[in-house]
């Protein structure tokens, strides 16, 4: 695919130096339906935030629950709340005080905590996939290669890829001069600022590229290593009902959250500004508000263990209160 570089643009140009302020075009609702969308958005957000605690919670109060796979499962909710607390309060705001502007410090660090959540997110599948590997295919030397300190240090290098790659995106598209504020999405992205660019885009792009591989050669190490736990599960019906109880939420996880990012990947790039706005927002923002939201529900339901302590924990609290 050639590099597309975009037109130096005849207006007025902006350096990151000035006083700058986005304004964002995504919200259109009427005064009446604001406070209903609001209320709905709080709701959403309030109990993205109290299923993926319940988990977090769950797991760090129960001793059986320190397994490697529940860890990063916790992992994966605590990353949940940070991508969704990018996304929520900002929008809440805009609603409640009908503000459809953000400052440019906003902007960037708004572009760095979106980024860094996805990114974390995929490196997290990618490393529960290698766990569920090992414990299906070597499952007598499992606790030998998946110690206490190695899962730590993956858990350490996930965030830390996570930030080092949406940083370095951020610091090349900050560099870069403006000419347009109009940001036609509900919240900011570094596509969005990059098509504002008087400059040269060579960088960003590339950058995009390099992203892109990156993760895709997650997704095919994803792959291979469910062909093999694939085949490992059909020995057995143990193995079976093991792929079933812990794989299974993986993969319905990882579909979930693949084809959120791609819509709005491919919508960011390629989509047409003269489609509907609902469409628009609902293909922007699917991948900061489903997964966060789905995840804890999926594994609760399937992982036997953490919906027996969920349950125990419920029943205890309603007798307390009785």
């Amino acid at each position: 695919m050639a590099v597309e570089i975009l037109r130096y643009c005849p207006i007025k140009k902006f350096n990151s130096s000035q006083e700058i302020v986005f304004v964002l075009h995504g919200l259109n609702v009427t005064q009446t339906n604001k406070h209903i969308y609001f209320s709905f958005t709080l709701i959403l957000y309030i109990f993205t935030i109290f299923v993926n605690l319940i988990l977090i919670v769950t797991i760090f109060l129960e001793k059986m629950l320190h397994d490697p796979m529940y860890l990063f499962l916790c992992n994966l909710c605590i990353n949940g709340i940070y991508g969704a607390s990018a996304f929520y309060p900002k929008i809440l705001y805009d609603l409640l005080f009908d503000s459809h502007v953000i400052t440019y410090p906003g902007c960037m660090t708004q572009i760095l905590v979106i980024y860094s959540y996805a990114f974390c997110e995929f490196t997290s599948l990618t490393v529960m996939a290698y766990d569920r590997y090992v414990a299906i295919c070597k499952p007598l030397q499992y606790h030998s290669i998946m110690t206490t300190r190695k899962v730590w240090t993956l858990l350490l290098l996930t965030w830390i890829f996570s930030w080092l790659e949406s940083g370095f995106g951020m610091g090349i598209t900050a560099k870069l001069p403006l000419c347009g504020l109009d940001i036609d999405k509900l919240y900011c992205s570094n596509w969005a600022v990059v098509k504002l660019s008087c400059a040269d885009t060579t960088l960003n792009n590339l950058y995009g590229f390099i992203a892109t591989f990156s993760h895709i050669s997650q997704m095919i190490l994803i792959l291979i290593s469910y062909v093999n736990i694939i085949k490992a599960s059909l020995r057995s019906r143990a193995e079976r009902k093991k792929f079933m109880q812990t794989c299974l939420p993986h993969l319905i996880t990882l579909t979930n959250f693949t084809i959120s990012l791609t819509f709005d990947v491919m919508y960011a790039r390629y989509g047409s500004n003269t489609s509907l706005l609902a469409l628009r927002n609902i293909m922007a923002v699917e991948f900061l508000v489903v997964p966060p939201l789905v995840n804890p529900i999926i594994y609760g339901m399937k992982l036997t263990r953490i919906r027996n302590r969920v349950g125990q924990m419920f029943k205890r609290k309603v007798a307390a209160l009785t």
